[in-house]
């Protein structure tokens, strides 16, 4: 999908996706030609698919197929067992700067946090915090882009798209993994 045809809705696009329910409720995992480009949780899957059609009112919305149910199957493991990692194509659009802040959130490991401030120092913008929380609210892509391992300064949890109850169990399970049996 074009930089273009993303701003206009997912013009000129097919955008495949399927819902199913995991143990935080219902998720849904879209994709364009190039990769995810929507994962989002939920506990009415109606909504989001109401969700994904509005904001690619112009795509060609498309059920998923038995290749695409592997990859809704590895978002649910992942979240389910983040100890197993995600590793999947992603279309991430937003702009520059929230590609910035994106791709450092992805490369935080997993089962650990971090506050808006450090990630504004690491992509060299110490005076944006308040933009990089920008940058995590706009976030589609639940998990892929693991906003939900930003935490205030002190600690504390903070808003998040999808529920700061589903945040705090993410950061929970991805602790869990990373302790020894």
């Amino acid at each position: 999908m074009t930089p273009t045809d993303y701003r206009a809705g997912g013009t000129n696009s097919r955008i495949r996706f399927a819902l199913a329910e995991c143990s935080l409720g219902s998720i849904l995992v879209a994709a364009s030609e190039i990769g995810i480009c929507a994962i989002a949780l939920g506990d009415d899957p109606d909504r989001l698919a109401r969700e994904l059609q509005d904001h690619f009112p112009q795509a060609e919305l498309i059920g998923g197929d038995n290749e695409f149910e592997q990859w809704i199957a590895k978002v649910i493991g992942f979240v389910e067992a983040p100890a197993i990692g995600l590793d999947l194509p992603l279309d991430m659009r937003g702009t520059a700067f929230q590609q910035r802040v994106w791709q450092a959130l992805r490369q935080i490991p997993v089962g650990e946090k971090v506050s808006y401030t450090d990630i504004a120092q690491r992509i060299g913008a110490p005076k944006s915090v308040r933009a990089v929380a920008g940058a995590c609210a706009a976030n589609t892509l639940a998990v892929a882009i693991p906003c939900h391992r930003v935490v205030c300064s002190d600690g504390g949890l903070s808003g998040y798209r999808w529920g700061v109850e589903r945040k705090a169990e993410l950061l929970r399970r991805e602790y869990q993994s990373r302790i020894p049996v």
